[in-house]
């Protein structure tokens, strides 16, 4: 009986010294196939590191965001899905730091109330994307500069521009973070949609992206490429606060410029479409350009019913 028992412990010892091993062995399995991908995502988005003590922080930045999006995907009850991509191996206080350059004033998002020419619409398209329209050019990169905001106004203006003449022209968002720095608007450092109308307005016009390329720094307004014009706005109208119906009936006859509060965590992954719980829309920020004329938050480029609700389609930067 002792000599049986005696067995019966070490057969117990054994399964969970094996059971521990391996569990410490799918561990170290999961951290290399962590090293691996980290490595094949550095060479797409041709990443290097000042050092081995750089890297090793990114790299647990990378692993974590990993996870998170596993975990987040692998839940059933999200209307969208995140992926990764090349801010991966980033904090969210460092993604917004570099990329979320839209400025509120004393808490508003917008400085004055203006008409909404569509207010009186009684009904809108069960769908819109402006895109199919020709209406909206592609996807551009803002790069380490926080000039959202001039992204979104130009990509506005290009939209209402296409819709006025027949010609859809890639317009300088240079030409706004240069040039437009006397108000709140400040290049890489942030401003508002509206001041960024307000300066095409003043301007007469605003230069191509052929003519005025982006450069994803201040730099010094080139006085003679601001006074070229390809396109140019005669105003803007903001679509009425906290307004669903109000947005819809605006998006439904142009394309229109909107903030989005990127700050949450999915934001900087998002793959499919956008999140409702994690997403503030500043809907004081939309506007209309006039005659030309945009309207305002991150160029919103259409939209269509999901499961009985609105869904928009952004045009990101």
């Amino acid at each position: 009986m002792s000599l049986s028992y005696q067995r019966l412990c070490i057969s117990a010892v054994l399964l969970i010294l094996a059971v521990a091993a391996t569990q410490v062995t799918s561990r170290k399995l999961q951290e290399v196939s962590m090293s691996e991908r980290h490595e094949q995502w550095l060479l797409k988005y041709g990443k290097v590191y000042e050092n081995a003590e750089e890297k090793e922080r990114r790299f647990n930045i990378f692993k974590y965001n990993v996870e998170f999006i596993e975990s987040f995907n692998a839940a059933e009850n999200k209307p969208y899905k995140l992926s990764i991509n090349e801010f991966a191996d980033q904090t969210n206080d460092e993604f917004k730091a570099s990329r979320n350059g839209y400025r509120r004033v004393n808490g508003m998002s917008s400085k004055k109330e203006t008409p909404f020419r569509y207010e009186n619409v009684a009904a809108v398209p069960a769908t819109m994307d402006w895109r199919k329209k020709g209406a909206v050019t592609p996807i551009k990169n803002q790069g380490q500069c926080g000039s959202c905001w001039a992204f979104s106004t130009v990509a506005a203006t290009e939209g209402i521009n296409q819709l006025t003449t027949g010609k859809l022209i890639s317009l300088s968002e240079q030409e706004l973070v240069s040039c437009d720095t006397k108000g709140v608007d400040q290049g890489c450092e942030g401003g508002l949609m509206e001041d960024g109308f307000e300066f095409i307005v003043k301007n007469h016009g605003i230069n191509s992206e052929a003519n005025y390329p982006y450069e994803a720094v201040d730099g010094t307004c080139n006085a003679k490429k601001e006074a070229s014009h390809a396109a140019k706005i005669t105003g803007y109208e903001t679509v009425p606060a906290n307004s669903e119906s109000a947005l819809l009936k605006a998006v439904a006859h142009q394309p229109i410029s909107v903030s989005i509060d990127a700050g949450d965590h999915p934001s900087s992954s998002t793959q499919v479409g956008f999140s409702l719980e994690t997403v503030e829309l500043n809907w004081t920020m939309v506007s209309l350009p006039l005659a030309m004329a945009p309207l305002v938050m991150e160029p919103n480029i259409g939209w269509s019913r999901i499961r009985g609700g609105p869904a928009g389609v952004r045009k990101d930067t």
